[in-house]
């Protein structure tokens, strides 16, 4: 019979083989947007991560939701600046922000 631990660690292990071969597929066209989709579940972890460093169940699981805090943390600000990043080099250089149209409208065309 298994026991939870072996359980959780076959999950772990198909979890990591599966979302290594997702993301090893994914075109780079559609890169930008799964970081930011990883973003986002990354932090649903960060509030699982605080409600568990919180929840006084003792002195380990303190220590292992503060722990996990740390690592969400940083993975979710150091995400957004890689997805940050990625969107700068997808910019035209001298390019700062999106042109406006004239408000002027009186005016005629070029010939």
């Amino acid at each position: 019979m298994l026991t939870r631990v072996e359980i959780g660690l076959y999950v772990f292990v198909l979890a990591t083989f599966l979302g290594f071969e997702v993301i090893r597929r994914v075109p780079s066209l559609l890169h930008t947007p799964l970081m930011s989709l990883t973003n986002a579940i990354s932090g649903i972890a960060l509030v699982g991560s605080l409600v568990l460093a919180g929840s006084n169940r003792g002195t380990l699981a303190t220590v292992l939701g503060t722990l996990a805090v740390t690592a969400s943390t940083i993975n979710v600000v150091g995400g957004f600046m890689i997805t940050d990043r990625m969107l700068r080099m997808f910019k035209r250089r001298g390019e700062r922000a999106p042109r406006e149209a004239p408000s002027d409208t009186s005016r005629e065309p070029a010939q």
